[in-house]
């Protein structure tokens, strides 16, 4: 969806400012949210394209006046009410106001580990060819979608090239909304940065994106 989330290109956001030795957590409370949020997705009540669309349909000013970790919070949020794991009133008082409710699975501590190191890998086995090999010119289609895609707005109705060919792997715009994985192919697409930015761009700019094969067409 065209989010709050989908910057690339829009001005009057001032650069990005990098910080020297930056921790991985700047407050007690980002190491919470971080483990609620990945503890509440090991119980398997969505996927991780759901928990992606949860935090890009927060409402533009939410989204841009929150930091990283609040806009997880709030993402997580969406989904515990959605999935009927806590009331609205719970949220509110800040505890359980009744029974649990029950979930898949349950992330012990001593396996976090574990779980971690191993991921949740997206690759699946291939049952067609790929439309696409390296070195074809594609297009990638112009759309807009009020569901979840990864294809980003700035490079939308764009000519690049296949310059890697990645494999099968779970396709973000059907799991996020219930719809099943419909595995499919993915591609590191080389474009031009004069292609995307248009001619007051870097000459000399490229940029590589990782686009499942829906999001293509022969250019």
């Amino acid at each position: 969806m065209n989010g709050a989330q989908d910057l690339g290109g829009q001005m009057g956001f001032g650069p990005i400012e990098l910080e020297e030795n930056e921790p991985n957590f700047h407050a007690p409370w980002e190491e919470r949210a971080f483990a609620v949020t990945l503890a509440m997705g090991a119980t398997g009540s969505w996927t991780l394209d759901a928990s992606r669309h949860a935090r890009e349909t927060l409402p533009p000013a939410v989204y841009l006046s929150s930091s990283y970790y609040e806009i997880w919070t709030r993402g997580l949020e969406k989904l515990v009410l959605a999935a009927g794991l806590v009331s609205e009133e719970e949220l509110k008082a800040g505890k359980s106001l009744g029974p649990a409710k029950p979930v898949k699975r349950v992330l012990k501590a001593n396996d976090v580990a574990a779980t971690l190191s191993k991921g949740g890998p997206v690759d699946r086995p291939e049952e067609n060819p790929a439309r696409f090999a390296v070195g074809d010119r594609v297009r990638t289609r112009r759309m807009h979608p009020e569901t979840h895609t990864r294809l980003p707005r700035y490079a939308r109705d764009v000519e690049g090239v296949i310059e890697a060919v990645h494999g099968v792997h779970v396709f973000p715009d059907t799991n996020a909304h219930g719809k099943g994985e419909q595995p499919t192919w993915l591609y590191g697409v080389l474009f031009k940065g004069t292609d995307i930015w248009g001619p007051d761009s870097d000459p000399g700019l490229t940029l590589r994106i990782d686009l499942w094969e829906p999001y293509l067409d022969p250019a």
